[in-house]
């Protein structure tokens, strides 16, 4: 027998390559032979996955979420802070890039730990990272990284952490960022500043409040300032969704603690307040601005101003609009004065809003198109339609353009004082200026008509409303169904239903109600028991006053039983009031009805 040539040691990085792939290949059929493996399919299609991996070289790049971390330092374990490797260079070197992919694959088709550890031993922070980042889901990711940080002992990278924590909350997986993050924290490493306002951003977005202070609990203050952009971006986003007093809370207790707020960051809480109608503690925060280091600018005094007027304290406002003029640091402009003016509308005080307005001018500040648009449709709720087309020709005379707010003020006003007419020309003048109605255009045009009776003519504006891209709201149909009903034609009203429901209009209270009592004023009472009954099935509940009226029509209509199951299964069910119903049905009445039963 001839002795065996000495085995040449591997010379250059792809020959060590190659050999560790065999000695890997030896060990899975060792794996199989024993049973201590994979199955015989899951072995033979690793192998040849491991087998394909030979015939190429390939170079590993830097991910799009490691290349941002690689330019900069990285906080890492007990406090201090290193650049990770591979600066401007690979993550990884080609000769780890084979053993990402066999990583990949023994952890995809090999289960269980010891199975997994016998192949996965000589894992490096950098190759841990590639494999994570290259399993794609978020769960299989986090499988890895529990799995080479618990099982295989790696101290991995913070960009490995930061790059888990961004997938899970983009698939909406914050538990797992969650459990990611305390992970980060239990190994000693420290977050960086965008990685923690990404975090606490993606949690309040998922609406996961408890979260966020969970998270903000866990790093401290001396460690990490957040910029007052994401402050503010997470105080924007809870009072844009009306969570105001959550905003208050999280800002006061824990944001305090990682960052300083600025001008704009208190504007924002403000602003919230007064949209809550909490006016006092907009007024306290306000005047705690100095002791956070900032001061009110002309957006701060707008938005009390204009909270005031709200809730209708317009001496308020007028005296903060006079503070506002004698301060040297900001002057009014057109919000301040347009606030005013607005409340001094809303209380029909036209003679005050009307002075304001003349000393705006007289000040320097142009109109706004909103400016004229209050006063417009001031002037048309208190009757006044020669002052609202005088203020409409101004309008024009300076250059502001006419909206769809400005003509249905002027249709609303024509209406209300029961011109009916001249409001259908201002339509006409709308159509002829390429401006669109809105909803509210044709609801007042549509209710004016109907109350002037003129159904037909509202029928017509029903059917152009069917060639719009408006979500109409049931307020708009049903003065229509209603004058129908009572013209005794219920079957039209039936189809105005039909193309309401065609529109994606689900119907309210008041639109069965007005049907039901149709149909019985009819005496279809089959049919009103059927729409009642729709009315429940669509989970619409009935008030007193459908309740009432329906049992009333059924009693004049001779159905004792039907009207006893109707105030019965109201009472039982919807939790209605016995008076108001027992004021219908009489003492005497209800005696028979029993008797019945």
């Amino acid at each position: 027998m001839k002795g065996r040539e000495p085995q040449q040691k591997p010379t250059s990085e792809s020959d060590r390559a190659v050999v560790k792939l065999r000695f890997l290949i030896r060990r899975v059929d060792n794996a199989e032979a024993t049973g201590g493996g994979a199955g015989s399919g899951d072995g033979n299609g690793l192998v040849m996955t491991l087998l394909s991996l030979v015939t190429r070289r390939p170079r590993v790049r830097a991910s799009s979420v490691a290349a941002s971390y690689f330019h900069a330092q990285v906080q890492g374990g007990g406090g201090g802070s290193r650049a990770l490797p591979g600066c401007d260079r690979e993550v990884i070197d080609e000769s780890e890039a084979w053993f990402v992919k066999v990583a990949c694959s023994v952890f995809v088709h090999l289960s269980g730990v010891d199975a997994c550890l016998g192949y996965l031993r000589h894992l490096t922070p950098s190759i841990a990272f590639e494999v994570t980042r290259r399993l794609g889901d978020p769960k299989l990711g986090f499988g890895f990284f529990e799995f080479s940080r618990v099982n295989v002992g790696i101290v991995h990278w913070p960009v490995t952490y930061d790059m888990l924590m961004r997938i899970s909350c983009q698939a909406g997986l914050h538990d797992l960022a969650k459990a990611v993050f305390d992970c980060m924290r239990s190994d000693g490493h420290s977050i960086d500043s965008a990685s923690f306002g990404f975090l606490l951003l993606s949690f309040v977005e998922a609406g996961k409040i408890d979260s966020v202070k969970h998270i903000i609990a866990k790093v401290h203050g001396i460690e990490i300032k957040m910029s007052s952009h994401i402050c503010n971006t997470i105080l924007n986003l809870l009072v844009n969704r009306n969570q105001v007093h959550q905003a208050m809370s999280l800002f006061k207790d824990h944001l305090l603690l990682h960052a300083s707020p600025d001008t704009w960051t208190l504007n924002i809480l403000i602003r919230g307040l007064c949209r809550v109608r909490d006016i006092d503690k907009a007024f306290e925060l306000f005047n705690d601005m100095e002791s956070f280091g900032c001061s009110p600018d002309i957006v701060t005094f707008n938005t009390l101003i204009n909270g005031l007027c709200r809730v209708n304290e317009i001496e308020r406002g007028h005296l903060l609009l006079k503070e506002v003029q004698s301060r040297c640091d900001v002057s009014p402009d057109v919000v301040t004065y347009t606030s005013v003016i607005s409340g001094c509308c809303k209380l029909g005080r036209m003679e005050e809003a009307s002075l304001l307005f003349e000393e705006m001018k007289t000040s320097g500040i142009r109109p706004s198109t909103v400016t004229f648009n209050v006063l417009i449709d001031g002037f048309g709720k208190a009757g006044n339609m020669s002052s609202a087309h005088s203020m409409y020709d101004k309008m024009l005379s300076v250059g502001c353009y006419p909206d769809v707010v400005t003509f249905t003020s002027l249709i609303d006003g024509h209406c209300r004082a029961g011109q009916v007419n001249e409001g259908l020309e201002l339509w006409q003048l709308m159509s002829a200026r390429n401006i669109s109605p809105n909803a509210y255009t044709f609801s007042v045009l549509i209710n004016a008509l109907c109350k002037d009776n003129r159904l037909h003519d509202a029928r017509e504006c029903l059917k152009q409303l069917r060639w719009t891209n408006i979500v109409p709201q049931p307020f708009i149909y049903n003065p229509v169904m209603d004058g129908f009903c009572k013209a005794g034609n219920v079957d039209e009203a039936n189809i105005i239903l039909a193309e309401m429901e065609e529109k994606g209009c689900r119907p309210d209270k008041l639109t069965f109600t007005i049907l039901i009592i149709g149909h019985c004023m009819k005496g279809r009472m089959m049919e009103a028991m059927r729409i009642y009954n729709k009315m429940l099935s669509v989970g619409c509940a009935p008030d007193s006053i459908t309740v009432n009226s329906f049992v009333s029509c059924l009693l004049k209509a001779g159905m004792a039983n039907e009207a006893f199951h109707i105030r019965r299964t109201a009472l039982e069910g919807l939790n209605l009031g016995f008076s108001s119903l027992n004021r219908v049905i009489p003492a005497t009445m209800n005696a028979d009805i029993l008797v019945a039963v």
